[in-house]
């Protein structure tokens, strides 16, 4: 049984007609965006536990398992992976919302945060052997939660005051977060229970912002795509048929197949 092929000139001829391309694309891009960061997010958290129970965090720190044990690389790679999927979530928020736009600051902070958190991986966490490093490791880790706490905190409290129906929930999310780590410090005192808690309460935290603030975002875009559709199969097969993406396999295909011809 062969399957259907898409008509995508017609689609377009269509969409371009009734002013909808651009709206169509933003579809699209929007539905990239929300898949993209939910695989970041969900790797690094993954990563995130882990890595932080590859030794007994009761015990040791995130930075007593990458410098005590063999796991000095994995320790770098969670760095950074771990950075850069937070720092994209929150960016991609940013983005999506239009919020504080043409204020970089916001933007030096997250690069800040990202550059802090691997420079903590890479600088040894030996207090005997590196006094001086591993005061410098302190510092760094510090000011990696300090950035991130700058860039982000203020942008959550301007979304629960923008979508009030959200504010119970990111207060108690904060609150979560920032105070269920303190309260790990304070109870299991300096342990990889503080450090976990921080790490998968923010992911979790971007998670569960992403899904929300993405699924708005694409609702609202739908309703407006779809508004005029009398047949409802045939808007669907519109709204998810990609055009981008066949256009650049369209042209991949012309570009292998003209050396054959001449």
């Amino acid at each position: 049984m062969t399957m259907p092929t898409v008509d995508k000139e017609r689609i377009r001829r269509e969409l371009d007609e009734k002013n909808l391309l651009d709206l169509h694309r933003e579809l699209t891009r929007q539905r990239r965006w929300r898949t993209g960061v939910m695989i970041a997010l969900m790797s690094a958290l993954l990563f995130t536990v882990v890595f932080g129970t590859l030794e007994n965090p009761f015990v040791y720190t995130f930075s007593n398992i990458g410098n005590f044990f063999d796991y000095r690389l994995v320790f770098i790679i969670w760095s950074i992976l771990s950075g850069v999927a937070i720092q994209t979530a929150i960016l991609a928020l940013f983005r999506l919302e239009d919020y504080a736009r043409g204020r970089h600051l916001k933007n030096i902070l997250l690069a800040a945060a990202v550059v802090f958190l691997v420079a903590t991986a890479l600088i040894p966490a030996l207090k005997e052997e590196y006094p001086f490093w591993h005061v410098l490791h302190f510092a760094t880790a510090i000011l990696h939660a300090v950035c991130v706490f700058a860039a982000f905190m203020p942008f959550a409290v301007w979304v629960s005051r923008e979508n009030p129906r959200l504010r119970r929930v990111i207060v108690g999310l904060i609150a979560g977060v920032w105070g269920g780590s303190i309260l790990a410090l304070v109870f299991f005192g300096k342990s990889g229970l503080f450090e976990m808690w921080f790490f998968v309460g923010m992911i979790l935290f971007l998670l569960y912002l992403s899904l929300v603030l993405f699924e708005e975002k694409i609702v609202k875009l739908s309703v407006r795509f779809l508004k005029d559709e009398d047949n409802l199969n045939l808007a669907i097969e519109k709204y998810f048929v990609d055009l981008d993406r066949i256009d650049r396999r369209d042209k991949k295909s012309a570009a292998t197949d003209s050396p054959r011809e001449s």
